[in-house]
């Protein structure tokens, strides 16, 4: 292999995991405790939220960037969600179930 197809690749490589590890960092795992559909938040009691300059587990009300997420979900649930600060507090933008 010449040596600039290695190096490609060992960067792509590179960037491929680097992504990989954002991504995980910025998912939390959390546990739903309550559901208001019609105010669009929903309660999760949370692991620490580095990306959000969380550094110890709690329980807050999120905002959601699309209430069609919680209809998805019931109380009792465990998902990973991510979240970003907005200037209107804090807004889940996309969570699963856990598996």
């Amino acid at each position: 292999m010449k040596p600039i197809n290695r190096i490609t690749a060992a960067l792509a490589l590179t960037l491929g995991l680097t992504v990989s590890a954002l991504a995980q960092a910025a998912s939390i795992s959390g546990e739903v405790k309550k559901i208001d559909e019609r105010a669009g938040k929903i309660t999760l009691k949370h692991g620490p939220a580095k990306n959000l300059g969380m550094d110890e587990p709690m329980t807050m009300v999120y905002r959601v960037k699309d209430p069609a997420m919680l209809k998805q979900v019931k109380v009792g649930d465990k998902v990973t969600f991510e979240a970003e600060e907005a200037s209107s507090g804090y807004t889940v933008t996309k969570m699963q179930k856990a598996k």
